[in-house]
């Protein structure tokens, strides 16, 4: 079997990318799948598979996404299918999407909740060592313990390379940035460098000590690369101390199973930086394992700021003075080492983090961030205007650009 023309592909095979979908049921995958046969993920010369299974490898559940899949007449689609044999799971797999998009019981507690990810993880991890490629990339997506399913599967695949595996942050990410361009009358897009710390489905933090704002409404105005700090620019800076994060959370709750368009987005875009590199200097989260990078526990899947070069992440240790503070850092260990102990029998009840007194609180953390923010935010704007001079000559209107070297200004 030879390759379509204009596609790559090795002699007497095409070049083939098997994407294996878990949890195929949920309203990700249905959004999911047009975006990866579509070209912008491994590539337009990418011909790929899809197999798709879900947890109880139950067949009613899959016809309608398989036909719909055929349906899309999809060009890179060279063939999709369902798993309904245990042992056939993940053979050959190059990409593996497992999304925890299961609706929980409410009445269920989460000690329960909790052990119930073992079993599936230890089912998948040694069906994944069993069957996949040796270089597979296992992407683990949805709402429910994240990072602890994550852990599990590096557990349970011990001859993978475990930096193979990692949780999608961006869902989170992504909500914290719509939020905040809402209340900033401005679009997500513009928005960059939110870090989420921790755990993406548990205890985490939304670090806004590095957020940017690009093409901003304002009286400064400078090329597409000039960027103002975001704590700057949002005068109610209660809303930030109290309401932001506590906000970014409830709609994540309430809203989460309307939203397998944002989701699939997310993973879509995970996959094609992994890929084809992340945007150059900007800031990716993503739940990884830890070597000790912001001294995390080695061994702990923690998200944290990476970036991605030639199909490989790395963490941004690079970083300096973010909101990693020791109290933040401590609720986040806790709560991850609690999932992993109770996940493993090791204890049966969750035991609640007990903060150390005397932590500056986040409040004040706020204010002083956005006094230093704006030190060197002054400081970059006497730079910024110190290059270039306002000129109203030759019939100039205030409202036209004038322009300074490589900049541009307009005067309110």
């Amino acid at each position: 079997m030879s390759g379509s023309p204009g596609r790559t592909a090795e002699p007497g095979y095409y070049l083939l990318h098997h994407n294996s979908l878990t949890g195929a049921s949920c309203p990700t995958s249905y959004n999911l799948i047009p975006i990866l046969v579509n070209g912008e993920v491994f590539g337009e010369d990418k011909e790929i598979s899809i197999h798709i299974l879900n947890n109880n490898f139950n067949e009613d559940s899959l016809h309608g996404i398989v036909m719909e899949a055929q349906d899309l007449a999809a060009p890179l689609l060279r063939n999709i299918s369902m798993c309904t044999a245990i042992e056939e799971a993940f053979v050959g797999a190059e990409v593996i999407i497992i999304l925890n998009d299961d609706i929980e019981n409410e009445f269920e507690s989460l000690e329960n909740r909790i052990r119930a990810r073992l079993p599936l993880c230890e089912l998948f991890g040694s069906l994944i060592e069993k069957n996949a490629h040796q270089s597979v990339k296992v992407i683990v997506a949805g709402k429910t313990f994240l990072n602890l399913t994550t852990n599990l599967i590096i557990r349970y695949t011990p001859s993978l390379n475990p930096r193979n595996v990692i949780a999608v942050a961006m869902v989170l990410e992504n909500e914290a940035k719509a939020m905040l361009a809402r209340k900033m009358k401005t679009t997500a897009s513009d928005i960059k460098d939110v870090i989420i710390w921790g755990n993406i489905t548990g205890s985490h933090h939304i670090d806004l000590r590095k957020a940017k704002v690009f093409r901003y409404d304002s009286a400064i105005w400078g090329p597409p690369s000039f960027s103002r700090y975001l704590l700057n620019l949002i005068f109610d800076s209660e809303w930030i101390r109290k309401e932001f994060e506590a906000s970014v959370n409830s709609w994540s709750l309430t809203r989460y199973f309307q939203r397998g368009v944002s989701s699939a987005h997310c993973i879509a875009t995970v996959l094609k930086f992994w890929y084809h590199n992340s945007p150059p200097g900007e800031i990716l989260s993503m739940g990884i394992i830890s070597e000790g990078e912001f001294d995390t526990p080695a061994g702990m899947v923690f998200s944290m700021p990476v970036q991605c070069k030639n199909g490989v992440w790395f963490p941004r240790t690079d970083l300096t003075e973010t909101e990693l503070t020791e109290e933040i850092k401590g609720a986040i260990i806790h709560d991850l080492q609690q999932e992993k102990l109770i996940a493993l029998g090791e204890v049966s009840t969750y035991q609640p983090y007990l903060p150390v007194a005397g932590i500056t609180p986040r409040e004040n953390r706020v204010r002083i961030q956005i006094e230093e923010n704006l030190e060197e935010e002054q400081k970059d704007q006497t730079e910024f205007f110190s290059i270039g001079s306002l000129d109203f000559s030759e019939g100039r209107s205030s409202q036209e650009p004038l322009e300074g070297n490589d900049f541009e200004f307009y005067e309110n």
